[in-house]
């Protein structure tokens, strides 16, 4: 656990979008730690009860938002020093659209920094939206753009796929894994992914928060472990103890399967997923990283044996 005692964060306003969601808990729980008052925007005020116990006694205070205009959005960050963006959709559902989430919620959120005057804005987008070509990353790079014409000090993260506990990642293969003996392949299983540990993810919001040298630029957070499709089935077989087979799936094939899957509430996969996995999703080689922040990123190895333990094959 790390603690930040002589943190410059201590006893500021920091508003935080999306911080009852996967990054967004993690993200509460390290500003927290290092003495923020800390502000989470949120629909249902209720349903971010749970984040309190991160802190002290009126230390972290839900606010309700209802996400609809540019002007409500300026009167929750009104009177913050640090504004942070953890807002994101995978997929499409009724009014949650990509162009909504990804782009309109951020160009208010920079507007209305620039507006008041408020010297911090981080923005958590993701890795490689500059080179895919599915909606998910279009909708986040065109939020990246509205970030950095309204407030260009902005620091803006883009982390790998991300896990931990309550993932969407490695836990959805887990499980898939769990209940069907051939996993597929998409397109072969040659996609390279880099996943970053949710927590690691929270340090380097906290450390942008700290540093106003990190102020107008862009990291790519990805963590230690290289992996293609094929490396994380292989993995997951490993820690669970389970021996499915893989087999290649084409990709015209697998969009059709995408196509009915996509009724589901919650798919497991979608057609833009399968768009975006046609691009390699790790760190570029002259990025701004981790390391820039000072920061030794989580190997899976770490942390994947605890948490999918609840997918071990048992006899």
């Amino acid at each position: 656990m790390v603690f930040y005692p002589q943190s410059v964060l201590k006893d500021q306003i920091v508003t935080i979008f999306g911080g009852t969601g996967f990054v967004g808990r993690y993200i509460v729980a390290e500003l927290a730690k290092a003495g923020a008052r800390i502000r989470v925007a949120t629909r249902n005020p209720q349903s971010a009860y749970f984040l309190r116990q991160y802190g002290d006694v009126g230390q972290i205070v839900p606010v309700f938002c209802a996400y609809r205009n540019e002007m409500e959005i300026r009167d929750v960050i009104r009177g913050s020093d640090v504004v942070i963006n953890a807002v994101g959709i995978l997929f499409e559902r009724k009014s949650n659209h990509f162009s909504h989430i990804h782009t309109d919620l951020p160009n208010w959120m920079a507007r209305g920094c620039a507006a008041l005057n408020i010297p911090r804005f981080i923005h958590i987008s993701a890795l490689a939206v500059d080179r895919a070509a599915s909606e998910y990353a279009v909708s986040k790079l065109s939020g990246e753009h509205a970030v950095t014409a309204h407030f260009p000090q902005a620091t803006i993260l883009r982390p790998s796929v991300v896990f931990g506990v309550e993932d969407q990642f490695f836990n959805k293969f887990a499980a898939l894994a769990n209940i069907v003996h051939v996993l597929p392949l998409i397109g072969g299983g040659k996609s390279k992914f880099q996943p970053v540990y949710v927590a690691d993810v929270a340090r380097a919001v906290v450390r942008c928060g700290e540093d106003a040298r990190t102020m107008g630029k862009i990291y790519e957070l990805g963590g230690p472990d290289v992996m293609t499709l094929k490396d994380i089935y292989v993995k997951i077989n490993d820690v669970t103890g389970r021996k499915n087979c893989l087999l290649s799936v084409p990709i015209w094939l697998m969009r059709i399967k995408a196509f009915f899957l996509g009724i589901l509430p919650t798919p497991p996969i979608t057609n833009d997923q399968i768009t975006s996995m046609q691009t390699d999703n790790i760190v570029t080689a002259h990025a701004l990283s981790f390391r820039d922040l000072g920061i030794d990123p989580t190997s899976v190895d770490v942390i994947l044996p605890d948490y999918l333990t609840r997918y071990v094959y048992r006899k």
